[in-house]
């Protein structure tokens, strides 16, 4: 092994740290990951050692292993990335960013000056008096978890009973929601990919589309622009989700994710440098890839848990349906409504494209038969 070569630490192994494996490997780069167990996703096909990522002796144990720390979930308390700087060790992105993926309250507050939702932070239902509203945990919550649409100051009191200081925003009926990913490196070098129009259901994103097809050309340059000036305020390094509500000509920040995303999986197939590979330059501070797309559209549609457990079989359809689909499965337990896998498939045509990925996810559900 060259010892040229650094070893990226990656605290989490589960499907982020999987697609990881991949360009790592391609540049030659040392993959080390600190996984909960050896049947996490990644940990099944990569390096790694088992700890609690909630233990700063464990943590710091691994990171003497490596030559930077990053991560694949936002889990980490805040305050072992803070012992980890004290003690010299690169962690890329660093505490002073990785924040307002952790504290949405404290994200709305840095980013005021940028185009956002009206946001309260309450701890009685007395503080609000227009109705409805979004209530949101203040940390923790994702894919639909921790986040509230409330009607009425009943509403607002039981969830403050529940889980104390929330964060309340104006509720914008938006039209969709985009995403935008950023990556940005310690030198400032920062580039994004096409916005990406993301498609929920229950709070879960099933579908994505890139190009986002309702986004014109000058609202796509503004949307980018905004994600790189999100980067740019919170200086992350890194790759970043900036998820975003159109409505009508105007943007609304909603979320950030301080690490690769669920609506950037499409760049493996569909752009030239993935948001995987950008991450490990990014954090290793070499020079950026190319973000271009590698065809017109890229459709990624998010493989669910069912009733079906052989994820398999359903190749031999799939496969000889659509010769140009292309599988990621994750090697996770199936559990109804957990992400277990991803298909991706690239061309011209966004309702033939559209209609093969959803007739995939179907399939491999168990939805249909044929």
């Amino acid at each position: 092994m060259s010892k040229n070569f650094p070893t990226v630490g990656v605290i989490g192994a589960g499907q982020l740290a999987r697609m990881t494996i991949a360009p790592a490997t391609a540049l030659g780069v040392n993959l080390l990951l600190l996984a909960n167990d050896s049947t996490d996703s990644a940990a099944q096909v990569a390096h790694h050692v088992v700890g609690d990522f909630k233990d700063l002796e464990t943590v710091r144990a691994f990171a003497s292993k490596c030559d930077v720390v990053t991560f694949e979930h936002e889990l980490i308390p805040l305050s072992i990335i803070k012992a980890l700087e004290a003690d010299g060790v690169v962690v890329r992105p660093g505490s002073a960013s990785f924040i307002y993926s952790q504290d949405k309250a404290a994200m709305r507050e840095r980013l005021k000056s940028l185009p956002s939702p009206k946001s309260w932070v309450v701890t009685d239902a007395s503080e609000i008096s227009i109705y409805p509203v979004i209530a949101k945990a203040i940390s923790g919550g994702y894919d639909g978890r921790g986040v509230w649409k409330i009607e009425s100051a009943s509403e607002l009191t039981a969830v403050i009973k529940e889980i104390g200081k929330v964060l309340v925003e104006e509720l914008i009926d938006f039209d969709y929601e985009i995403a935008v990913l950023v990556a940005r490196s310690p030198h400032g070098q920062a580039t994004t990919w096409a916005p990406t129009q993301t498609i929920q259901r229950d709070g879960i994103c099933t579908m994505t589309i890139s190009p986002a097809p309702a986004l014109s050309d000058e609202l796509s340059e503004k949307a980018q622009k905004l994600a790189l000036d999100v980067a740019h305020e919170i200086g992350v390094i890194g790759v970043m989700a900036v998820e975003i509500f159109v409505k009508g000509s105007e943007l609304f920040i909603n979320e950030l994710a301080m690490r690769p995303h669920n609506s950037g999986h499409w760049t493996i197939e569909g752009a030239v440098t993935s948001q995987f590979e950008q991450h490990l330059r990014a954090v290793l501070d070499l020079p950026l890839g190319s973000p271009a797309m590698t065809a017109p559209i890229a459709v990624m549609g998010n493989i669910l848990g069912g009733e079906k457990e052989d994820m398999y079989r359903p190749y031999l359809h799939l496969m000889a349906r659509t010769p140009e689909l292309k599988f990621h499965h994750y090697l996770k337990e199936v559990r109804a409504g957990r992400k277990i896998g991803h298909v991706n498939l690239l061309g011209d045509n966004l309702v033939e494209l559209t209609q093969e990925v959803q007739h995939a996810l179907d399939y491999l559900s168990g939805e249909i038969d044929e």
